[in-house]
């Protein structure tokens, strides 16, 4: 069976992620891939970033018991990898090897947003008053041509951050609600090689985009929880959405190809909770999902799914 459409079709590929017996993803925060196409997969399990080459072979795990919850990662033009840990309120530059060089904001110390805890999300997100300082619950990290870092933080804040490259902060933007340069829940970052920034607005259901000062230069609307977005060499836009799908753009907007999933029985549907997508240098697209917590399913493998580029 293929997905999606056209030149953008794709063949998932079965049993792709090979980990021990009793291992699991449980749940993936973040997907990042080097330039020998290795996964580094950030999740939730005891090995808190497990990586596997293209064909889906184990190379090696580490992170363990360094994170509270792992959520959004990125690898970096120095060879480095960041993490963002949105329970501990930081985020950490990584060696690829899992050694810590560098954090930003202070472990278990988060910024008074008004965010309280609720069992449900969205109850948590309206409790949120004000943007806060860095961090409050942060979700993702991107860096700029120049070497600048842009964080979101999402879950308690509502707010980018934008700090140079030693981990300064130079200014945040954003505030609870729904207006342009609001946020509900910016999820995730990715800076394009324009070095214009690309936030998943998710609770918002919008991705938006906006220079390295924070001037906002469009609104994206035709998402239904967008949760990551990733950008390959040729402009073309790849989104996982909460829906749950995953959808394919040109950087000016137009679709390309779309698939989406309904929920109905957990061992067999496609898609639970899209969270996290990358590409690698063949085109292939991979998708990691937040099952577990979305819909207390563990997928086991599966968790990461490869869609192989039809060709």
């Amino acid at each position: 069976m293929l997905y999606g459409s056209g030149k953008y079709s794709y063949e998932l590929v079965e049993d792709w992620a090979k980990l021990s017996a009793g291992w699991s993803f449980v749940d993936i925060g973040g997907i990042s891939i080097d330039d020998h196409d290795q996964l580094y997969i950030l999740n939730r399990s005891p090995h808190p970033v497990i990586i596997l080459n293209r064909e889906g072979d184990f190379l090696g795990s580490w992170g363990e018991g360094y994170f509270n919850r792992p959520h959004g990662s990125r690898i970096v033009s120095s060879g480095n990898i960041w993490c963002a840990d949105d329970k501990a309120h930081i985020i950490t530059r990584f060696t690829m090897d899992g050694t810590p060089l560098q954090v930003l904001g202070t472990r278990d110390k988060p910024s008074d947003t008004g965010y309280i805890s609720k069992p449900n999300i969205m109850d948590s997100l309206a409790t949120i008053k004000t943007g806060g300082p860095p961090f409050n619950r942060p979700t993702g990290i991107a860096c700029s041509s120049t070497g600048e870092l842009f964080a979101t933080d999402g879950y308690g804040n509502s707010r980018v951050h934008k700090f140079t490259p030693d981990g300064k902060l130079i200014t945040s933007w954003g505030k609870p609600g729904t207006e342009p340069y609001h946020f509900n829940l910016p999820h995730n970052i990715w800076i394009d090689k324009y070095d214009r920034l690309w936030v998943s607005d998710r609770e918002n259901n919008r991705i938006q985009i906006f220079d390295t000062n924070g001037k906002l230069l469009q609104i994206w609307t035709d998402l239904i929880r967008p949760t990551d977005v990733f950008i390959d060499e040729n402009d073309i836009v790849y989104v996982s959405e909460l829906r749950p799908g995953v959808s394919i753009f040109t950087i000016d907007g137009r679709l390309l190809a779309r698939w989406y999933s309904e929920e109905k029985d957990p061992k067999t549907e496609l898609f639970l909770a899209p969270h996290a997508i990358a590409v690698d240098s063949k085109g292939d697209i991979y998708v990691g999902e937040v099952s577990f917590t979305h819909s207390g399913y563990d997928k086991g493998p599966r968790t990461i799914q490869k869609f192989a580029l039809n060709q």
